[in-house]
């Protein structure tokens, strides 16, 4: 959850903007301000275009190589991709080590290198010199910083020494740091307040989405993203945000149209496309589910926390579309990636059973429980993939076994064995298993049992709503 520059809306930048744009498309070098170059690259990142955003700051240092504001925006961008070496060296390049920014800089730097101490011993003594009248702009500014990094416990208690605790700049940072904190309704109630004060900001009305998000107040959410998208039609935020939720919702095909959307504002963005495929393969077009995710696999960078689940949700089209052999191809290229290995091979296993290979698939499935060292959740994963591909039996006698080794807070794979018991006419062990699922993982029994019970049946009443149905007594 990110709140931006309400200045991006502006008519003053706009105009800026372009002024650049139209030079940059003539083939003109824009002779521009110094901040308005480092602003409309700052908006270009925002709007998640990286090349023009690199584009606009390398201008920037090439007509002001001494400047310090683009030096300084180019070493945060290092920091944020990691390169904490290369944005060492661009702050050794700034002459003037006195500005806030330059200082901000070096706190970013520490706070990049986990050297969290430091960097709180090193602001509290420049706190000690600024002047009272900017303490609010400075502890703000610190708690930006901490939340980018999403050391949220900091930048609430840097928020704490700010005086004016009723401007949007503050509420709109607490609310942030709350959300990062995981208080969902704290945050919420904040962003309806100010709403009330500003109902035509379209990054409250997505903030507030994204609380009723985390929330699981979908429809909530979905509601609040169409007031941005009515303020914005080409807003991205907005627009993946009412995605998201209809995706939440089970409404493949009303989603895929709002993801598709976000793909034509923000085409170079990896996670755009990989649910856009997902949706796909949910409604069934895997060919054009596989077409989106390979545009996601060649949009993510080496980077992108999305890899692994592109190339997942490839190889589940790849199977569904009886190849096999391409899908376990697409994950193999998870070996080099940093992720859980057992449950690639728990995928590849179950991939292989559903186009009917069981004996490659038992030899992998013994592969992950070795890797996982016998891990239980990674045997729960095999068991469930035995259930799904109608080995009930077999899925059965795992459980059984599952459930005998794991400690008494193992709250997984019960409403799975009561499905097994219910498949297999097994009415008492069927009674006893849906009792414990509904106890202690009401979740997984609304997951897996909802369609044997009425609609309007909640899971804490299933086990009641079946002893009755069975006239048990």
């Amino acid at each position: 959850m990110q709140i931006d520059d309400e200045y991006f809306d502006s008519k003053e930048f706009k105009e800026v903007l372009n002024s650049y744009e139209e030079s940059i498309e003539s083939g003109d070098t824009p002779f521009m301000d110094v901040d308005d170059l480092v602003d409309i690259a700052d908006y270009y990142n925002y709007k998640g275009k990286a090349a023009k955003s690199r584009e606009a700051i390398g201008l920037a240092l090439e007509l002001y190589p001494e400047a310090a504001s683009p030096l300084i925006f180019k070493a945060c961008e290092e920091l944020r991709n990691g390169r904490i070496e290369n944005a060492e060296e661009l702050a050794g390049c700034v002459t003037d080590k006195e500005t806030p920014d330059y200082k901000y800089l070096e706190a970013e730097i520490l706070i990049a290198k986990n050297e969290i101490d430091k960097a709180e011993k090193f602001l509290h003594e420049y706190f000690m010199t600024v002047e009272p009248d900017d303490y609010d702009d400075f502890v703000l500014d610190i708690a930006n910083i901490y939340i980018d990094y999403g050391i949220n416990d900091k930048a609430y208690q840097w928020m704490t020494r700010a005086k004016n605790h009723h401007s949007s700049d503050y509420k709109e940072l607490m609310a942030r740091a709350l959300f990062g904190m995981g208080k969902f309704s704290d945050s919420a109630d904040i962003f309806n307040e100010l709403i009330d004060e500003n109902p035509y900001s379209k990054n409250y009305w997505n903030a507030l989405a994204s609380a009723q998000f985390m929330e699981e107040k979908f429809s909530d959410a979905i509601t609040s993203s169409e007031y941005a998208i009515a303020i914005d039609p080409t807003d991205p935020d907005g627009l993946i945000a009412k995605a998201n939720g209809l995706y939440r919702l089970g409404n493949y095909e009303e989603a895929l149209k709002y993801y598709e959307r976000y793909c034509d504002v923000v085409p170079d963005d990896e996670f755009g496309w990989l649910n856009t495929g997902t949706c796909l393969a949910y409604l069934d077009l895997y060919d054009k589910a596989i077409e989106a995710l390979l545009k996601a696999e060649a949009a993510a960078q080496s980077s992108s926390p999305y890899r692994v689940q592109i190339y997942q949700e490839l190889a589940f089209a790849y199977s569904a579309k009886k190849m096999p052999d391409k899908a376990l191809e697409v994950l193999d290229k998870t070996k080099s990636i940093d992720c859980n290995h057992a449950d690639i091979d728990v995928l590849k296993g179950h991939i292989l059973l559903e186009n009917g290979r069981l004996e490659e698939a038992e030899d992998i499935y013994k592969q992950a429980i070795i890797k996982s060292e016998s891990n239980p959740e990674i045997v729960l994963r095999i068991t469930v993939s035995l259930y799904d591909n109608k080995y009930i039996e077999a899925a059965y006698n795992m459980f059984k076994k599952l459930f005998e080794v794991t400690e008494d807070g193992f709250n997984q794979g019960y409403a799975y064995m009561a499905r097994c018991c219910w498949d297999m006419k097994k009415a008492d062990e069927f009674l006893y298993y849906l009792k414990i699922a509904v106890k202690r993982n009401p979740k997984e029994a609304e997951n897996v049992l909802s369609n044997i019970f009425p609609k309007d049946i909640k899971p804490e009443n299933y086990f009641d709503y079946m002893i009755n149905k069975l006239n048990i007594k």
